[in-house]
């Protein structure tokens, strides 16, 4: 870590982890300077469901819940940026505290609940920056009270296409009672056909049809990794964002929180998503979109959601602990990467380790 960087993580980890996270996004709202972005390189662009991506990696939801720093994010050095998740109505979410360090894993427990400002707030934001350049994807869920939870989804379908440049559909968060039951085929199977009905009916004419992902648990069985992948085909969503956080703890060397409830994110993520992710990519085949989450902290992480069939790749935890010029630390050694490897694309690179992943068993 940089000077720079060791200087921000210290003063963080003086305060409580969510007032932390909050003076964090001040700090990109006021324009905080970070050093090291990286220089553009051809040969990380990568094209996937009809947008440009400037190089693989992105960041997750669930840093910038409502839309207020994702430009800052980019100038960070990553290639794109997903806000969210924004659900219809504002809520508080769970009680507080509700964000737990696990530094000795690098890894987080949070049990956040969609805490967000709602869509009004949001949508706000996202035409305040139309017409800026820079990939935008917005993350939409359902309030935890809802009685029609499929409703909300539609709804943030239709707030938010016009205005992003993908959508992820998010039913795999542990931390909204009920939530995760929608990832089960019949329930899927209706979600799907709704939201996928709802922008095709919004972006009707549109140059292009804003592209649906299914962001889905690590948590899951073979079996349904199959229901998934068959209802993702049938429907023609555009892809899968795997994973989203765990409710299993793997291996923790931490003594503190671990028996937390809420969700595990970070370092001790990184197999059990690979795994999932090469899986998917084998039930899907070559063309779905897949992008790939959960302990990616380095340039050699990264790399190695790609070899498992990744097309690009996402980060949050990760810079909790390494500091906010990590994005441009992993791009720039892509970029050398390349460079050594002799490799033009990055589509080169993806699925050579996918069955080494892939046939790894989830037990």
């Amino acid at each position: 870590m940089s000077f720079f960087d060791t200087l921000g993580r210290n003063l963080l980890f003086t305060l409580d982890p969510e007032a932390a996270h909050g003076l964090s996004i001040k700090a990109l709202r006021c324009g905080f300077p970070v050093q090291g972005r990286p220089v553009s390189d051809k040969r990380l662009r990568i094209s996937l469901c009809g947008i440009d991506f400037p190089n693989p990696l992105g960041m997750a939801a669930g840093y910038d819940k409502n839309a207020e720093v994702p430009d800052a994010l980019l100038g960070l050095g990553f290639g794109f940026a997903e806000v969210g998740t924004v659900t219809p109505l504002a809520q508080s979410g769970n009680p507080k505290p509700r964000i737990f360090r696990l530094t000795r894993d690098d890894a987080v427990i949070n049990r956040l609940g969609f805490n967000n400002e709602g869509h009004e707030a949001c949508e706000r934001r996202l035409v305040a920056r139309a017409g800026r350049v820079g990939i935008v994807g917005v993350n939409i869920g359902a309030n935890k009270d809802s009685a029609d939870r499929i409703g909300d989804y539609e709804l943030g379908v239709k707030r938010f296409a016009r205005y992003a440049s993908y959508l992820t559909v998010n039913i795999s968060s542990p931390n909204t009672p009920g939530l995760r039951n929608m990832q089960a085929r019949e329930s899927l199977a209706e979600l799907l056909s709704r939201v996928v009905a709802a922008r095709d009916a919004v972006t009707r004419n549109q140059p292009r049809k804003t592209p649906l992902f299914l962001k889905i648990a690590p948590d899951l069985h073979e079996a349904d990794l199959e229901d998934i992948a068959a209802e993702v085909t049938e429907k023609a969503v555009e892809g899968i964002i795997v994973s989203n956080t765990t409710i299993t703890r793997p291996r923790l060397a931490s003594s503190a929180h671990t028996g937390e409830t809420g969700g595990l994110s970070g370092k001790p993520l990184f197999e059990r998503s690979t795994i999932v992710l090469a899986k998917m990519r084998r039930l899907l085949g070559p063309h779905a979109a897949i992008i790939g989450v959960g302990g990616v902290d380095s340039t050699e992480t990264a790399l190695e959601k790609i070899r498992a069939g990744a097309d690009l790749v996402q980060l949050y935890t990760s810079m909790i602990y390494a500091g906010p010029s990590l994005p441009g630390k992993i791009v720039r050694g892509m970029a050398r990467f390349a460079a050594s490897e002799g490799i033009a694309n990055f589509r080169d690179l993806r699925d050579t380790r996918l069955a080494q992943w892939a046939d790894r068993s989830l037990d």
